[in-house]
């Protein structure tokens, strides 16, 4: 029994921890390939490096994924947790944590299809961007001489708006920028022919259509890189994708969106039609208001040359002539009057004033005086005529107390007649 235990020890096989994940690996990459899961969205995570890490779980389980960079960009919505799908890919291991993951290379949503909910999602991240704001909407030309046109050169829709451009204004010139409008690259020959139109001078307006078809075949027009190209345009841009019951990211950006082709000519054609008819009206109302208007005055013509004021303009001429006369005779006459009681109105005016000025003048002569008694009085002159005497330091100082001379200190005395130096003893 001991020979036997010890024979199956030497022949047991003893793996390593990478041999076996690697052992695992194959045999799940062999057995489950190319399946379909359903599950629930969470922990969703998109890095830098482009690659999409999330869980999909049930209420029994759950399993890791990752769905690679270049699977990633081909998915029509954005990924969100708590979002049912449906993921199609291939089971494998992950040998670093040893952990088993689904490696996802398609992914759709359960209940709205993906390229619907692609489309709301879109429209709701530009909407909070402002792209759709009527602030940024640019007025079309009232007469635009050219037209740029991004659509397929062999599409119905060219060949709506060249009809009706023909029709209704065959004056206007048209620069088709052709492009495809559906499948793979679509969208980026769009936006490069939205792009290029903007950079010519001579481009007055851009029309960004095509016929309609199914959510598929216009998503062209519902691609980023449209509306963004749409939105930084210079020049006014008009959407015209699908019929009038489609909607497209590209009719939301635009500066007016047209619900088909054809109305998107009738749009860019009809200003110089109806200018040329509201013309033609002013014209006609303006020769028939001429010809009211000169009837009018031929009838207050005649009027006035049938009237008194025509047939007596010879007398009254004569009365107004004779009137004017009278009045000057009788200014004539009156002028001698009027200048003499002007002239004794100023010798008055006159008499008045000197008596005025000479009152005036001897009030303050009599101030004057009583002004000049007050300040003889006050005069340090008038003191020294009465025997006084001032003394003043050599300084200019008048001398009010003894104290402020010393004995041997010379002083200036001023009398009225003159002045003299002395010296304290």
């Amino acid at each position: 029994m001991r020979q036997r235990e010890l024979k199956l020890l030497e022949e047991r096989q003893i793996l390593s921890v990478s041999e076996l994940v690697k052992g695992v690996k194959v045999q799940l990459e062999a057995h489950f390939q190319d399946l379909w899961v359903r599950g629930e969205i969470s922990n969703f995570k998109t890095p830098s490096s482009g690659h999409s890490y999330f869980t999909l779980k049930d209420s029994d389980a759950q399993i890791r994924a990752v769905c690679f960079r270049m699977r990633n960009r081909l998915l029509k919505f954005r990924p969100q947790d708590g979002m049912d799908v449906i993921a199609r890919g291939s089971v494998s291991v992950y040998p670093p944590r040893g952990e088993f993951q689904l490696v996802v290379e398609f992914m759709e949503p359960v209940g709205p299809g993906a390229l619907q909910l692609a489309f709301e999602q879109l429209k709701a991240r530009l909407q909070s961007e402002g792209l759709f704001d009527e602030a940024h909407k640019k007025d079309l030309p009232l007469l635009p001489a050219k037209i740029g046109v991004v659509t397929s050169s062999t599409g119905a829709a060219i060949q709506d708006i060249l009809r009706v451009l023909s029709r209704r204004n065959d004056r206007v010139n048209i620069l088709i920028f052709p492009t495809r409008v559906q499948g793979t690259g679509a969208a980026q020959e769009v936006a490069r022919g939205i792009q290029y139109l903007d950079t010519r001078e001579d481009i007055d307006v851009i029309i960004v259509t095509r016929g309609g078809g199914s959510l598929e075949d216009l998503w062209a027009f519902n691609e980023e890189v449209v509306g963004r190209a749409i939105f930084d345009c210079r020049s006014p841009v008009i959407s015209a994708v699908g019929h009038q019951t489609d909607f497209t990211i590209s009719d939301f950006v635009a500066d007016l969106r047209a619900p088909t082709p054809s109305a998107a000519a009738e749009i860019v054609s009809g200003a110089r039609e109806d200018l040329c008819m509201r013309v033609e009206s002013l014209r006609k109302r303006s020769i028939q208001a001429f010809r009211l208007g000169l009837k009018d005055r031929r009838e207050r013509l005649r009027r006035l040359a049938a009237s008194r004021a025509f047939v007596d303009a010879e007398s009254k001429l004569r009365f107004f002539l004779q009137r004017l006369d009278e009045l000057h005779s009788r200014l004539v006459k009156t002028l001698p009057t009027l200048f003499i009681l002007l002239r004794q109105r100023c010798l008055q005016q006159n008499l008045l004033l000197r008596q005025q000025i000479q009152f005036y003048l001897q009030s303050k002569k009599h101030l004057i005086t009583a002004s000049s008694g007050q300040l003889q009085a006050y005069s340090p002159l008038a003191v020294l005529e009465r025997g006084y005497a001032i003394v003043t330091t050599t300084s200019k100082e008048v001398v009010r107390d003894p104290d402020q001379i010393r004995e041997g200190d010379e002083v200036g005395v001023r009398v009225q007649h003159g002045q003299f130096r002395a010296q304290k003893l």
